[in-house]
């Protein structure tokens, strides 16, 4: 599973916790965040693909770079609206940046600082740094499904997605250990998501709630 939603944090006495992976990035939904408590600085698919160089440099965006064992699937669909394509693009984008920062082993990389504002970039740092303190990251596949999205009139919108964890695990990096997990209810997440497009048309998560085991994700 991945780094994104939930559990515990392991402890030497819990090491099975491991085997939901070190994930935390989301919580209860305490208020709608302003748009001023922010940290600043905060897989290619057919159906919505990577920003281009050009859009990138325009941007600012950060360039991703993965381990070659972490790859994805995003099986959700091009809407042919541009508001809502860029905001499944940069929301894969938001996706891959913590995986960057988990895998570089750095609670404060840009790279995720570009894409996570308010509160979702606090949660974002947390869960970084749990997986700094056990020296471990990700590996495997993870796959994201069944999105709903709609826009909203203040220039925010709201994304709610499922992961399937099935298929990814955590690598201890000082052994290189995969610890595989069998797969149960509890592999598959659902997100809810509140994003805001900001500087250079990038949409940045500003709340991130997710639950794991949700019955709309199961096969």
């Amino acid at each position: 599973m991945s780094p994104r939603a939930h559990s515990a944090a392991v402890t030497a006495a819990a090491a099975a916790a491991l085997s939901l992976l070190l994930t935390a990035c989301g919580g209860d939904d305490d208020g709608d965040p302003s748009s001023d408590d922010k940290i600043q600085g905060a897989g290619q698919t057919e159906e919505s693909p990577s920003p281009s160089a050009s859009e990138e440099e325009a941007a600012g965006r950060p360039e991703i770079k993965l381990p070659e064992d972490l790859t994805y699937e995003f099986e959700w669909s091009k809407t042919g609206d541009t508001d809502k394509d860029a905001v499944l693009r940069d929301t894969e984008e938001r996706i891959k940046s913590l995986d960057m920062a988990i895998a570089e082993q750095d609670p404060e990389h840009p790279a995720y600082r570009f894409y996570y504002y308010g509160e979702a970039a606090a949660e974002a740092e947390e869960t970084i740094q749990r997986f700094v303190d056990h020296k471990a990251r990700t590996t495997g596949t993870a796959r994201y499904y069944a999105e709903q999205l709609s826009l909203e009139g203040d220039g925010t919108a709201n994304l709610i997605y499922c992961e399937d964890q099935s298929k990814a695990f955590n690598k201890f990096l000082d052994t290189g250990k995969v610890d595989t997990t069998p797969v149960t209810t509890d592999s598959y997440v659902v997100y809810n998501t509140k994003l805001r497009k900001g500087e250079g048309g990038v949409w940045v998560t500003e709340q991130l709630i997710s639950e794991r085991g949700a019955a709309q994700c199961q096969p």
